[in-house]
C-alpha cells in the first residue's frame, strides 16, 4: 500500500459521508526564538496523487520544495496565514497558533466543508477534526504542513540575509548554538525575535537593548 493510501483514511470516511470540500490544516514555527508562526490550510481533490508526500519534518528541503510546487499545482485551494512576533508575545504562542490558522483557512478560495488540524482544535463553526500527529496521518494535514514550512523556510532565509550574524537562513529561528552565541554578543532584533521566549525574555527584564533596525 502507497503512502498516500495510508494517509487517505480520514478524507476517504468523509468522501464516504459526502463531504467534498476537506482542509487540512498545520502550523510551523512554534518553537523558534525568533520569526512568525506560519500555517497553512490545503483543500486537495478527491483522488489527488502525491506520491511521497509525508510530515513536512521527515523531508530533506530539496524535496521539500519540490513537493511544495506539487501541491500548489495539484490542489484546489491553499491559504496561508500567519501571526507575527509582536502578537505571539502578546496571546501568547498557542493562541498565536490558533489565529494564523484561522487566517490560512480564511484566505482559502472555497469554503472549506471540513477541517482536519494537526493536534488543535479552533473555534470555528466548521466541523473539525483535531488529529494528534496528524501531518503523519492526512495526507490534507501533510500537504499543509510543507506549504507552511517551505512558506516560513523562505521568510527566514530572508531574514538571513538582512541579520547575517544570527543564521535565520539555516536555524529558522530556533535557538541553536550560532544563534544563541548571535545573541548574546549583538543583543535581540526588536521586530524578529520574541520577547516572550528565553533567552530574549531575560535580555529584556535585564534592560538590555535590542537592535532596531
Amino acid at each position: 500500500m502507497s503512502d498516500n493510501l495510508d494517509l487517505l483514511a480520514y478524507e476517504k470516511a468523509l468522501y464516504k459521508d459526502g463531504v467534498k470540500l476537506i482542509a487540512g490544516v498545520d502550523e510551523v514555527g512554534r518553537g523558534p526564538l525568533a520569526g512568525p508562526v506560519v500555517a497553512a490550510a490545503v483543500i486537495l481533490p478527491k483522488g489527488a496523487q502525491l506520491p511521497g508526500v509525508n510530515d513536512s519534518k521527515k523531508l530533506t528541503a530539496k524535496k521539500r520544495a519540490l513537493f511544495y510546487e506539487q501541491i500548489l499545482a495539484v490542489a484546489s485551494a491553499v491559504g496561508v496565514g500567519m501571526a507575527s512576533v509582536a502578537e505571539i508575545d502578546d496571546v501568547n504562542i498557542l493562541q498565536a497558533t490558533k489565529l494564523a490558522m484561522k487566517r490560512a483557512i480564511g484566505a482559502l478560495e472555497l469554503t472549506p466543508e471540513h477541517l482536519l488540524i494537526d493536534h488543535l482544535t479552533l473555534d470555528l463553526e466548521v466541523p473539525q477534526q483535531g488529529i494528534v500527529k496528524g501531518d503523519a496521518k492526512s495526507l490534507s494535514i501533510a500537504a499543509a504542513s510543507i506549504v507552511a514550512k517551505e512558506t516560513r523556510d523562505r521568510m527566514m532565509q530572508a531574514l538571513g540575509i538582512l541579520y547575517p550574524a544570527y543564521g535565520f537562513e539555516k536555524n529558522a529561528g530556533y535557538g541553536t548554538k550560532v544563534h544563541r552565541a548571535a545573541l548574546a554578543e549583538h543583543g535581540y532584533i526588536e521586530d524578529v525575535h520574541r520577547k516572550s521566549f528565553e533567552p530574549v525574555k531575560s535580555m529584556v527584564a535585564n534592560g538590555k537593548q535590542g537592535r532596531l533596525f
